[in-house]
């Protein structure tokens, strides 16, 4: 099934939420002068214009990015992330937000490397499309790779099954980003599926999944099901800006499940969660879980 298009969610807040914490992985990667590698298995069309098109439609963004744009009370911690955005809409109007590729691209160094998948055939085309653009402006401002080999690479294909080739990366240093659009029950058992392998792989890796908090027993499920993975150490943490609805439709809920995380992001997100419950949510069922194990009983707050 590929009916899926991003674009109708893009800055919402289940985007706001995957981009900070995506940001935060990779700021601390680049940490260390070691060249590490960033994989996206569902990478979509990389930048998306919230003033027309999809994004336009249903507005969603109104419930991310849009309450977030003039705030003057930005935490420290989460500042990184709206720098990015701002820094893609540099009249001031907000008019684009970046897909995932894009945020990694701008937070990356040049020695660093992306190796982006999507299945949709319209996406992968505006990808390219859009990668293609960066290049060209780079080079019109007289930029030129200084490094071996191609810094992004764009392929159109499955990514749960693209990641086995690429895992442990050269530098044994990475970040694996597993953000399928969940349209059909067999994503979640493919996401357990590809870290159970991944993990193999690359036991040192960082591994980041996105998932929507959904009344599905699958959705329900995951969270559990990923605690039991055999990593040295993982972290959830959950945004909810409204109850769910009676019927039952819409996604007020998400979550991020990290495998290995930075010692530092516990810390950070207890910080930015309450700010971002206290922006966005919309009742009083609004709030925030963040968990975290370390090969024992998991704190809970």
């Amino acid at each position: 099934m590929l009916s899926y298009r991003h674009g109708f969610h893009a800055g919402n807040h289940a985007d706001v939420l995957k981009h900070f914490v995506l940001i935060q992985l990779l700021e601390y990667l680049g940490q260390k002068d070691t060249a590490y590698t960033y994989i996206d298995t569902h990478a979509g069309a990389g930048l998306y214009a919230l003033d027309s098109g999809y994004a336009s439609k249903n507005a969603e963004f109104e419930t991310g990015i849009g309450p977030l744009w003039d705030r003057k009370d930005i935490p420290e911690s989460f500042a990184a992330y709206m720098d990015l955005i701002k820094g893609l809409n540099p009249s001031g109007k907000m008019r684009y937000y970046p897909g995932s590729p894009y945020c990694a691209n701008i937070v990356m160094r040049e020695q660093d490397r992306l190796r982006l998948f999507e299945l949709h055939p319209s996406e992968i085309k505006i990808l390219g499309e859009n990668f293609r653009k960066l290049d060209n402006h780079a080079a019109e401002q007289g930029q030129r790779q200084t490094v071996r080999g191609k810094r992004v690479i764009i392929s159109a294909g499955d990514g749960f099954e693209s990641l086995k080739a690429l895992l442990p990366p050269p530098s044994r240093r990475g970040l694996v980003l597993i953000d399928p659009p969940y349209e059909v029950k067999d994503d979640y058992r493919r996401v357990k599926v590809s870290l159970e392998d991944g993990l193999k792989r690359f036991p040192t890796g960082t591994f980041a999944v996105w998932y929507p908090v959904l009344q599905r027993q699958e959705s329900r499920s995951l969270p559990e099901k990923l605690k039991r993975l055999q990593a040295n150490s993982w972290l959830n943490v959950t945004l909810s800006i409204s109850g769910p609805t009676p019927d039952g439709f819409g996604l007020h809920s998400s979550g991020m499940f990290i495998l290995n995380p930075p010692w530092t992001l516990l810390a950070t997100l207890k910080e930015v969660m309450p700010y971002l419950v206290k922006v966005l949510g919309k009742d009083a069922k609004a709030g925030f879980v963040l968990e975290s194990g370390e090969g024992g009983p998991p704190a809970r707050r």
